[in-house]
């Protein structure tokens, strides 16, 4: 297994080398195909390899045109299996902690939630790769309250790293006439507001840890970008008298997550490249939005 992992791991790893080689050539063809187009002087440092650059566009099609990316990896088979998902949390979790991992658990469909122990993160990214585990979420507290939110897809990447605020669980709501039932149904997903590269990128890693639901499913989760701050809702709906009568009720929990850093590994890689990470005391930094407009 030790072996294996390691074979897939560098064969991983080469194939993201050869990404930028593979940009940069694509960019060649590129700018020769524009100078071409517009009857302008072809650029004097590819006139080199013009003969060449002009077949290979000659060949090229729609689909190989553009160059694949990493994240095609990542999520390749994500579309042939349901998601599979371990839940689990820091060390010595209080109880509120517990008590919000005990929801999440039924928040996502085919997630089972594991005791932190004394195991260390690489022990438990190891064993979710032996059981086919494809997303690990760690959820982090300080001083009683969730603070943090980890989820990391396997067995390559990508880890989004959230911050947790304003957590609700069900068990603070006291009026529980107000509250739905809690549905176990596959969710149909509300993800508004993730325009940017970085906001579809989240989009992407937060989609695929939920499976396909059935077209009657009666169970809402929406994910909603605000000025980079993502709201958390859990509804479900009943039509009682007809299609125009609609009852929504949400279920909770309810949360806002904020993202800061998007690494290209999985949790127990430390030295793994970064793809995003927030910068919130730049001159700039309140001008900007990361994930959306």
């Amino acid at each position: 297994m030790l072996r294996r992992n390691t074979r897939l791991r560098r064969e991983y790893l080469y194939r993201k080398s050869l990404e930028g080689k593979e940009r940069q050539h694509y960019e060649k063809k590129r700018r020769l195909r524009e100078a071409l187009e517009e009857g302008k002087p072809i650029p004097t440092e590819l006139r080199n390899e013009e003969l060449a650059l002009r077949r290979e566009i000659d060949l090229d099609d729609k689909d190989g045109a553009v160059p694949k990316s990493l994240i095609d990896d990542e999520y390749a088979g994500a579309t042939l299996r349901e998601p599979k998902i371990l839940l689990t949390t820091s060390r010595n979790p209080s109880a509120p902690l517990t008590q919000f991992v005990k929801e999440l658990k039924v928040v996502f469909p085919n997630s089972q939630r594991m005791n932190r122990g004394g195991q260390v993160i690489s022990e438990i990214v190891e064993s979710c790769r032996s059981h086919d585990i494809t997303d690990l979420i760690l959820v982090h507290e300080h001083r009683g309250k969730p603070d943090g939110l980890i989820v990391s897809h396997l067995p390559f990447g990508p880890t989004a790293y959230f911050g947790l605020l304003n957590v609700v669980t069900r068990h603070d709501i006291k009026d529980r006439k107000a509250m739905g039932k809690m549905s176990e149904a596959y969710p149909h997903l509300i993800l508004d507001n993730f325009t940017s590269k970085i906001g579809e990128r989240t989009a992407n890693i937060m989609k695929h840890l939920f499976p396909v639901p059935k077209q009657d499913s009666k169970r809402i989760l929406t994910f909603a970008n605000r000025d980079d701050y993502i709201s958390f809702r859990h509804h479900v709906y009943e039509k009682h008298g007809g299609p125009k009568s609609i009852d929504l009720k949400e279920v909770g929990p309810r949360f806002e997550l904020r993202l800061y850093q998007i690494k290209r590994g999985t949790v127990d890689q430390g030295e793994a490249q970064n793809e995003f990470v927030l910068r919130p005391y730049m001159n700039t930094a309140k001008k900007q939005k990361s994930l959306g407009a």
